[in-house]
């Protein structure tokens, strides 16, 4: 699906992206000499405009392998606790968007919504924290970017950052096969205030169902499964 002239032209600055790309070029030959990366539809990502990349999430790994590997530079929504020591002086360098899980937090909010609207590429996870990658829970932020923005929402599956088993912070084994797909967009008008709950709500239903599809179909083209919910008594991250 693609993105209108109106839409893919940047309409106010964006995030900062010169340290990111930096790091980017550094970190993604890292990963592919530490794990068997495969990916698949990057062609399906638009190379210009503001999209939303909406991704499961099963382990720890899952947001700096898209960080590094995606087709375009990205700013994810990442947990405020991840914004400490060393790994939020490295997220904030990199102009990763803090949000806060327990309240409506719409100062990140702004900030994706600044992103898109600069044309850029933005990282959401609708399940809002790690388990089975399913997409049996779903977050409307997601929803509420696509319809604030027009941005298309790009599915994205993953597949090996975390084994059968395993807890939220396991880490793959150095040669682990990951694998990245990513799906046929979805894309909503951009909608003005006032945008009602019924509208939300039919947008919200579609891009779930859209997710949960994807996931299935990846599922079938892979030959592989997700690794299930984590084990009883793990941390909520």
């Amino acid at each position: 699906m693609s993105v209108t002239a109106e839409q893919s032209a940047p309409v106010e600055r964006g995030l900062p992206e010169g340290a990111l790309r930096f790091v980017r070029n550094r970190a993604r030959g890292h990963f592919h000499r530490r794990w068997e990366i495969h990916e698949r539809g990057q062609s399906k990502v638009p190379t210009s405009g503001p999209v939303i990349l909406a991704s499961n999430h099963i382990g720890w790994l899952d947001g700096p392998l898209l960080v590094a590997t995606a087709p375009r530079p990205v700013h994810a929504m990442v947990k405020e606790e991840e914004f400490a020591g060393r790994t939020g002086w490295l997220l904030r360098l990199v102009a990763q968007i803090k949000v806060s899980r327990g309240r409506n937090d719409t100062g990140a909010v702004r900030e994706a919504v600044r992103s898109l609207r600069a044309g850029q590429c933005v990282l959401i996870y609708p399940e809002s924290r790690r388990g089975d990658g399913e997409f049996k829970q779903f977050k409307n932020g997601v929803t509420y970017l696509a319809l604030v923005t027009g941005a298309p929402v790009v599915p994205v599956a993953i597949f090996g950052t975390r084994q059968r088993g395993e807890g939220p912070q396991a880490k793959p084994a150095r040669g682990t096969r990951l694998d990245i797909v990513y799906g046929d967009p979805i894309q909503f008008p951009m909608r003005a205030w006032p945008r009602d709950r019924g509208m939300l709500e039919d947008a919200g239903d579609q891009i779930h169902d859209h997710l949960r599809a994807h996931v299935s179909q990846a599922k079938d083209a892979l030959k592989r499964d997700l690794p299930g919910p984590l084990p009883t008594g793990s941390p909520d991250v």
